[in-house]
């Protein structure tokens, strides 16, 4: 249950291991083995050095069956398909953004730290009695996002300075 995106996933790596030559592994299309050409390649690389095939049931790639020279020609122009399709969406999400980072919107989960927030916790943490841990509970914050934009005395971090340049700009 993990993305084909990602080169080390758990059940992919326990089924390569468990692997015997003269095994084939089966997958039920090219991109649940992954997306990435240089993956693909290194698998299906790694499984030929062990004797062992690779066989596609369906999709783009129902005809790649790498015991057979054919299949092993079939393999390379869809691994280069598939990684082709990844870059085109990676490609449009960047667009995407950019359109709606010209428009105004920046995406992402929304900043806990606000300006008013910094200078009230700027103001408790100068207090030298009282808790860092109380002083982000009050304000709805951790104490890492705290200790992020203030020092332990209430001076101001980078962060934090960036933050307040932003409103004087």
């Amino acid at each position: 249950m993990a993305s084909g995106r990602k080169d080390d996933r758990p059940g992919l790596r326990a089924c390569l291991k468990a692997l015997q030559p003269g095994n084939t592994l089966v997958v039920w299309k090219l991109d649940r083995l992954g997306r990435d050409l240089k993956h693909l390649i290194n698998t299906v690389g790694d499984l030929n050095k062990q004797g062992v095939g690779f066989k596609v049931l369906s999709g783009a790639g129902a005809q790649i069956d790498t015991t057979t020279a054919n299949g092993r020609l079939i393999f390379g122009i869809f691994a280069a398909l598939a990684e082709f399709e990844a870059e085109l969406i990676r490609e449009r999400t960047k667009a995407g953004l950019a359109a709606a980072r010209a428009r105004g919107r920046l995406g992402g989960r929304p900043r806990k730290m606000t300006i008013e927030t910094l200078k009230m916790a700027m103001a408790a943490m100068a207090d030298p009695q009282i808790k860092a841990s109380e002083v982000a509970n009050r304000l709805g914050i951790t104490t890492t996002t705290l200790y992020a934009y203030i020092n332990g005395d209430g001076s101001v971090k980078e962060p934090g300075q960036r933050l307040l340049d932003n409103v004087l700009d």
